[in-house]
């Protein structure tokens, strides 16, 4: 068996910030999570139990090592008591389960928030990885490194158009659906290389103590998600989430997610403390163009100058949808561009679509209402027409 996980660093900086915050204030959470593979598959993922168990046994046999922790306290906003925490922290075997339904791979966490939370990017791409394991490598290298190559000849292209109000940047957000985490090493090597200027970091905490650059990450939709069983009435469960986020960070990782449940009502939410508080705002489903429209007309409506804030999008991007969209929104608004599986699994082959996703929090079903059909994930239809009527949210 070759290890998949190198490190317990190598997830994405928000499954950190999100357990620090979770952990500070609500660290008797008790949650689930299940894995969900939503395109159609070259072989049975159920083919896989054996092997992810074996990768699941190995990952729950790991610890932070000294210089991991150390690097995490450079963070300014980890805090040293977390940090503290993640000395003696590790994975418990027991909390979670693999089995199968015929050819469907089934995949169930379940435990205190705190100590399960952090499979979900684990499991995602040790799946990925031995799924893909099963292809042709080399061929796959060959063209994906001719695809590469393409892409950073592209942007620097794109760079030499006229400059406007604010710079391109654009981040790897590939961990989770990546081709293998040795391809993904020599991709952020190279952007970071060969286009410095416009790459501005990666999600994986491990690539960015490695290659010394930025980590990037804020929070996922676990985090707010959560809160929708925190006891706080179903109407206010966002404003409680930013209101503890505002506490925990006071002023660092001030990119809010928008897509709970809808950018409508998100903005309704968003009132003046919090759009002078945040400094902008993470796109994830629906119309790109549409949502940065309304988030512009919501910072003109508060006469927030726009200029002060930034967009990101994060939503199935590929470089040319990015230039696009900075195309369009440049001269008014900072942008980012967070690109995932077109940076980390374009070799190819057909990327899985896998997601593990939080479910149930303290006994309760908990859901996101996604502005793109096919992206909400709940069983309990009662619990979602609930939700719909709270927000005003149309079935999409």
């Amino acid at each position: 068996m070759t290890p998949i996980v190198r490190s317990l660093l190598e997830t994405d900086l928000y499954k950190f910030t999100m357990w620090q915050a979770l952990l500070h204030g609500h660290p008797n959470t008790h949650t689930e999570y299940e894995f969900v593979c939503r395109n159609a598959t070259a072989f049975p993922l159920a083919e896989l139990k054996s092997e992810l168990e074996e990768q699941l046994d190995h990952l729950c046999s790991m610890s932070f090592a000294d210089d991991e922790l150390a690097y995490l306290r450079t963070l300014r906003f980890m805090k040293s008591d977390f940090v503290d925490f993640l000395t003696v922290f590790r994975f418990q075997r027991k909390f979670i389960d693999v089995s199968t339904d015929g050819d469907t791979l089934l995949v169930h966490a379940a435990g205190p928030q705190v100590h399960v939370m952090g499979f979900e990017i684990f499991v995602l791409y040790i799946i990925n990885e031995l799924y893909f394991r099963r292809f042709d490598l080399d061929a796959a290298m060959r063209e994906g490194r001719h695809r590469l190559g393409l892409k950073v000849q592209a942007v620097k292209e794109f760079g030499k158009l006229p400059r406007r109000k604010h710079p391109f940047e654009f981040s790897d957000f590939g961990v989770r659906r990546r081709f293998s985490g040795a391809w993904h090493d020599e991709v952020v090597q190279r952007l970071a290389r060969d286009v410095p200027e416009y790459f501005k970091g990666t999600s994986n905490v491990y690539l960015a103590k490695k290659l010394g650059i930025v980590p990037i990450g804020t929070m996922a939709h676990e985090y707010m998600q959560s809160f929708q069983s925190f006891g706080v009435r179903l109407r206010d469960f966002q404003k409680a989430a930013l209101e503890d986020w505002v506490q925990e960070y006071r002023g660092d990782l001030g990119i809010a997610l928008t897509d709970v449940v809808g950018m409508d009502a998100f903005l309704a939410d968003f009132d003046l403390y919090f759009a002078k508080l945040f400094d902008g705002l993470r796109h994830d489903s629906g119309d790109p163009v549409e949502w940065g429209e309304k988030a512009l007309a919501h910072y003109a409506a508060l006469r927030i100058d726009a200029n002060t804030k930034r967009l990101v999008f994060s939503d199935g991007l590929d470089l040319d949808k990015a230039f696009a969209l900075y195309q369009h929104f440049a001269d008014r608004i900072m942008t980012g561009f967070g690109i995932g599986t077109n940076l980390t699994n374009d070799v190819g082959l057909t990327p899985l679509n896998i997601v593990m996703k939080l479910v149930r929090c303290n006994g309760q079903s908990v859901a996101k209402l996604s502005d793109s059909p096919g992206k909400t994930l709940c069983k309990d239809e009662t619990f979602l027409a609930y939700l719909r009527q709270v927000f005003h949210h149309p079935a999409v």
